[in-house]
């Protein structure tokens, strides 16, 4: 296709070989954006980039680790170079490791926090440095809604993309402070259908998943790039997502009992784990193989409105039911698991079942 000359200007995703990136560089490429691509996995890097041809813009694939922040700047210098001024930066590089803390070997936690925090530290370091002389641009940096709520089996992202948070409220602050004319904005992500879990390094026997609901890629995609259009400062994803991070905001010990119950066996299938899958934990998992933007659960996603979801709400009731019960345990200065009234389980359960239906109802 011919690439028509009128662009509204470069955007850069890193992380954009796979996954939510990949859908991040399709959308922008849609949009009227020449897209740079930072990655590490050489076959990921040139479908996606083949891809942003197709769509008529120009495509600029850059093989870089984001833990590296030397890699780091000198892909910035590359981008500049080769396709002029960057527009727009996406901070959406991740690894990850999937087990207990107790398992975790500590150089894998932190490479773990080394990609999935820091790389967006260095990339919204280096993105400011070749803004800041325009006093003009756009940084999105892609969060969680484990950025609010911590959960079982996914410490070390979890806590990246808590300190991903305070990073990002930090250097928004230092922004303001100075007047500056660079928009710094926030997304953050629900669970989506990525072929994370299918490369993310784990000490589990089960294969990894999603917790449901589950959205695909390119719907999150679209909100990733409003956002750097817009520039609008932090934004949730999934109506969902916005309950558990007002949970989490304002009642964090309730969020705590709510992740214990709910949030461990819903992470793991009843599919045994491939003992020769790929681990893209410090090597590119798609490096001769195009992994693509989605993962292996799209038969089950579709957002809150999926079947299997909705089938799920009388165990999310009990659940909630559940969590209000260990909360209620907290507030008596005990963890123990002593005997509670049937009343009272029954009073915890109805609350958990209207606070389901009204987040289902909310959901769109």
């Amino acid at each position: 296709m011919k690439t028509d000359e009128r662009s509204r200007g470069v955007a850069v995703v890193t992380g954009g070989s796979a996954g939510i990136g990949r859908a991040c560089v399709r959308e922008f490429a849609r949009a009227g954006f020449d897209v740079a691509i930072i990655a590490r996995g050489r076959a990921g890097l040139e479908a996606a980039a083949s891809e942003v041809r197709e769509l008529g813009r120009r495509a600029l694939p850059v093989e870089a680790d984001v833990a590296d922040d030397g890699a780091v700047f000198a892909a910035a210098a590359r981008i500049e170079r080769d396709l002029g001024d960057i527009d727009v930066w996406v901070n959406n590089a991740m690894t990850t490791t999937f087990a207990p803390v107790q398992d975790v070997e500590p150089p894998d936690f932190a490479r773990a926090v080394d990609v999935t925090f820091l790389g967006q530290v260095w990339g919204t370091m280096a993105a400011l440095d070749r803004m800041r002389p325009r006093d003009r641009g756009a940084i999105v940096n892609i969060g969680s809604a484990l950025a609010f709520v911590g959960i079982p089996l996914q410490s070390a992202y979890c806590a990246s993309k808590f300190a991903c948070r305070g990073f990002f409220e930090s250097t928004r602050a230092e922004l303001i402070h100075q007047g500056s004319g660079i928009r710094l904005s926030m997304v953050h992500m629900p669970a989506v259908d990525t072929p994370q879990f299918g490369w993310c390094k784990t000490t589990m026997h089960r294969h990894p998943q999603p917790v449901p609901p589950i959205y695909e890629p390119e719907r999150v995609a679209t909100h990733v790039v409003a956002t750097a259009m817009n520039g609008r400062r932090s934004r949730v994803v999934g109506s969902w997502n916005r309950m558990l991070v007002a949970i989490g905001s304002v009642v964090p010990g309730y969020a705590n009992h709510f992740a214990a119950v709910g949030a461990w066996a819903t992470q793991l299938t009843d599919r045994p784990l491939d003992p020769d899958r790929p681990v893209n934990l410090r090597d590119p998992a798609d490096d001769d193989r195009d992994a693509g933007s989605r993962g292996i659960f799209s038969s089950r996603s579709g957002g809150v409105l999926d079947p299997g979801f909705l089938a799920s709400l009388p165990g999310t009731a009990a659940t909630f039911g559940r969590a209000g019960i260990g909360y209620a345990r907290d507030r008596m200065g005990s963890f123990r698991r002593t005997r509670s009234s049937e009343q009272f389980r029954a009073v915890a359960c109805v609350a958990g079942a209207a606070l389901a239906l009204g987040a289902w109802r909310r959901a769109g």
